[in-house]
């Protein structure tokens, strides 16, 4: 199993990495990847890959720090290149629910975060909320570059999932899944080539189902495994191996 995205450098995760890190390893969890959403993040993430052999690492600026946080894609090809267990841009994209920055500076960051994807050959991990109209054609823009797309805690229309497809996209599935009222999320899901599916945690935040409102850990990924394998009528153990298979070969290949 492959935590595809968590944030280990939050707390309660960061001062309890150890236990964390047991609690992964005992669900089944063979790779952890940490995301980068600011420069600051960046700085623990590089500390955070050397802290295991199961911990891999991103670099970039999440929408809602795109005002306070510039990189170009020169700078952020740089950091990507500066060691191996850095395997991903990101995340990076468009958040126009909380608009906690602004719209403009969100989409600039949004095709530095693009471009560095493209010099690095590299998966581009995207955050969309209330955008996916600017988000598909942004990334339509750079269709003819072979983008590595991951849409990560993908809740987006199915309509949406459709176009993003046409563009060779991944969807990361969060402890969102596991939610009562996610119905048509499901139905999304199901509609998705499972050779395109991963799960994630985006610990600490999100926990499924039965720890919701608790602090979100990789460890709970099992629960999320368990109801996209309910979703998709097949054996959890052929859930990760699918989801396993897929993250690697996005990632590694």
């Amino acid at each position: 199993m492959i935590d595809s995205h968590c944030h280990l450098d939050h707390e309660p995760l960061i001062s309890d990495l150890s236990n964390v890190i047991k609690r992964s390893k005992d669900v089944g969890i063979k790779k952890l990847l940490t995301i980068s959403t600011s420069i600051d993040s960046f700085s623990k993430i590089k500390q955070l890959i050397h802290k295991d052999e199961i911990i891999y690492g991103t670099v970039g600026i999440h929408p809602h720090e795109s005002d306070k946080n510039v990189l170009s894609s020169s700078q952020l090809v740089q950091n990507f290149r500066e060691n191996e267990k850095i395997i991903g841009i990101g995340e990076t994209g468009l958040d126009f629910y909380y608009n906690n920055s602004d719209r403009e500076k969100q989409i600039s960051s949004f095709k530095e975060h693009i471009e560095a994807s493209i010099e690095t050959n590299s998966p581009l991990i995207v955050h969309s909320r209330n955008a996916e109209d600017e988000t598909y054609e942004i990334l339509n823009s750079y269709k003819n570059n072979d983008l590595k797309i991951l849409m990560h805690c993908f809740t987006g229309s199915k309509e949406f999932s459709k176009k993003l497809l046409l563009l060779n996209s991944y969807f990361s599935a969060s402890g969102i899944i596991t939610f009562k009222n996610s119905l048509d999320l499901q139905d999304t899901f199901k509609s998705l080539p499972i050779e395109k599916v991963l799960i994630e945690t985006d610990s600490p935040f999100l926990a499924p189902v039965p720890n919701r409102g608790k602090k979100n850990e990789p460890s709970f990924i099992d629960f999320t495994a368990i109801k996209l394998a309910d979703i998709y009528e097949i054996p959890k153990s052929k859930l990760i191996e699918i989801t396993t298979n897929n993250f690697n070969r996005l990632f590694f290949k």
